[in-house]
């Protein structure tokens, strides 16, 4: 299986794409590099990125997701679905096994502070042609200057209840707005909420922007905004209590919101796991 790859073909990272100059669609890449995670007695989302080798042309694959997904995983073992191309135009269904631990130790690393999880993995050939950039994933800097706030639109990409898109086994597209604030500074406001339901199989899929013509400095910039802004953790629900004579009723009520870990701890994981030698 493969490891590396050539970081000339890297997303660019979250800028303004003027129209003159064309920009990969984020929407058509992220959709190729989320992949459905299945273990025994755990379903999840996660998603592939590139961390370029800042010594050399190379880059190395990371499985991006929530930490309590591979936590659950009972076992050492997890199954990645992606695709392939196959001729005419087609694609084909791929499912391949991921080694997540060595006996009762994990091989995956987890964020001290949230639940993100990362790993270091092969791909089969041409699973994911045009992967993305670590580079796009947004930091507080990011969200100040082109000012994302509540209302912003927002995209997310998983398996509902391990629903797929079609029988190739892609992901289900859906969106919503920031539903909460602030956003910034991201160590103190580690989540935020993003107006969409959550559903079992949700966990670890990839919370991004697509921002075409956006107003930010006072004016509308012409070009595209594109930057991987979160992941999604879990449900935020409301819990009540009734206590009664002799019994204690709680019920738990959704209330249609994400919750979502900032990228900025992403990058902050990535960026502390070196390279695989």
């Amino acid at each position: 299986m493969r490891q590396l790859i050539i970081s000339t073909f890297l997303l660019l990272s979250c800028a303004v794409m003027p129209p003159s100059v064309p920009a990969a669609d984020l929407n058509t890449t992220m959709m190729q590099a989320t992949c459905k995670i299945i273990g025994p007695g755990s379903l999840g989302t996660g998603f592939v990125m590139a961390k370029p080798d800042t010594n050399s042309t190379r880059a190395f694959y990371l499985l991006i997701t929530a930490d309590h997904v591979l936590q659950a995983i009972q076992g050492e073992t997890a199954v990645l679905v992606m695709r392939q191309p196959a001729p005419s135009n087609a694609w084909k269904r791929v499912e391949f096994p991921v080694r997540v631990r060595n006996g009762a130790t994990s091989l995956w690393k987890k964020h001290p502070d949230v639940d993100v999880a990362a790993m270091f993995i092969g791909l089969p050939p041409s699973t994911v042609e045009r992967p993305v950039s670590t580079t796009l994933l947004a930091d507080d800097q990011t969200l100040e200057k082109y000012e994302f706030h509540p209302g912003t639109e927002l995209l997310c990409l998983g398996y509902p209840f391990g629903a797929e898109a079609n029988a190739y086994g892609f992901p289900i597209l859906r969106s919503g707005r920031i539903a909460s604030y602030p956003l910034t500074p991201t160590r103190d406001n580690r989540t935020f909420l993003f107006d969409f339901t959550v559903f079992r199989g949700n966990s670890g899929g990839p919370v991004y922007a697509v921002r075409e013509n956006a107003i930010y400095g006072g004016s509308m910039h012409a070009g595209v905004i594109q930057c991987v802004v979160g992941i999604v953790i879990q449900e935020r629900n409301i819990t009540q209590t009734t206590q009664q004579l002799y019994e204690k009723r709680e019920t738990t009520t959704p209330l249609r919101l994400g919750e979502v870990v900032h990228a900025s701890f992403i990058k902050e994981l990535v960026g502390s796991m070196g390279y695989p030698k």
